[in-house]
């Protein structure tokens, strides 16, 4: 088990299956930082492209198609004060006869500042701004926007969406502490992250949390000869599935049956006993709906699994 300390270089606005910036073995542990979603490093100056930039990706070695990588979030930090989020909900989230009526910003006016205090545990919108809002003081909770494998078939598919290799999840479950399971397509996985939030509401309805640079430290390790169709994650009260697709009720049919497979094929539950329990039992958090792919995801809390 070796721990490695990455600083990157080059970053990618796609995940596929680009040249390795580092090689890694299962057990290996990787110390490096993320960009937020325009480019912006540590010290707030853009040092690539904007488009959700990709660290990486890091080639584990021995993972090949039909393996489950999974991940492990030790550490996902803010790495600077100030983010940033848009001021207005997006079109997606409202009844289309309200779309005329939403507070469309100038092009040069569209963002609101935040302080990200991690010694406060806060974020506080920053003013002066054109809002009434006053001082809303929110906390602080690190997420990764963006992670994936490189998908099937040679694809690379753009970060501002996302499909079964992952990609623009959004999802505010991707924190520290959080394990995922992804499917392996490629030689070595090549797993990419970026896109880091300070603080994101549920739904990602503006099109941003609170966009933040990250330090981030991940631990690999691979199951052999196994993969999921879709995303999965374990915290310490749950597991859960992700599906990616639009409509959303197609994400949802995604996530759901992601679980009802999990429950069959690793906890050793007969498929009437899945049903009843995740028909019960089954929790549902909207991740994303503005990205071009939305997100569900399906959890179940780990006291209900004490029965099996």
């Amino acid at each position: 088990m070796t721990r490695h300390i990455f600083k990157p270089v080059n970053y990618y606005i796609s995940i596929g299956s680009h040249v390795p910036a580092l090689t890694i073995a299962p057990g290996d542990t990787v110390v490096t930082s993320t960009v937020d979603g325009p480019g912006y490093d540590a010290e707030d100056v853009q040092v690539t492209p904007p488009g959700n930039p990709m660290t990486g990706p890091f080639y584990v070695d021995g993972a090949e198609p039909g393996d489950t990588l999974l991940v492990h979030f030790d550490k996902v930090r803010p790495s600077r004060r100030r983010g940033w989020s848009f001021k207005m909900v997006f079109p997606t989230a409202v009844e289309a006869e309200y779309v005329r009526y939403l507070p469309w910003p100038d092009e040069d006016d569209r963002l609101a500042t935040w302080d990200v205090d991690l010694e406060a545990g806060t974020v506080t919108l920053m003013r002066p701004t054109d809002t009434r809002i006053g001082r809303l003081v929110l906390p602080a909770a690190p997420m990764i926007g963006c992670f994936g494998v490189a998908p099937v078939r040679s694809q690379a598919i753009s970060t501002r969406t996302c499909s079964d290799h992952g990609g623009n999840m959004d999802y505010r479950g991707f924190r520290e502490g959080t394990t995922v399971h992804l499917p392996v397509f490629a030689a070595g996985a090549l797993f990419h992250l970026g896109d880091g939030h300070a603080w994101q509401g549920q739904g990602e309805i503006m099109g941003t949390g609170v966009e933040i640079s990250l330090e981030v430290e991940f631990t690999v390790e691979l199951r052999k000869g196994k993969a999921s169709r879709w995303p999965r994650g374990e915290t310490a009260d749950f597991i859960f599935t992700v599906g990616n697709a639009r409509p959303l009720d197609q994400a949802t049919q995604h996530a759901t049956t992601e679980m009802l497979r999990w429950l069959q094929d690793d906890f050793n539950l007969d498929p009437i006993g899945a049903h009843i329990l995740l028909g019960h039992c089954a929790e549902y958090e909207l991740a994303n709906m503005y990205n071009p792919a939305f997100t569900m995801v399906c959890k179940l809390p780990k006291s209900r699994l004490a029965c099996l």
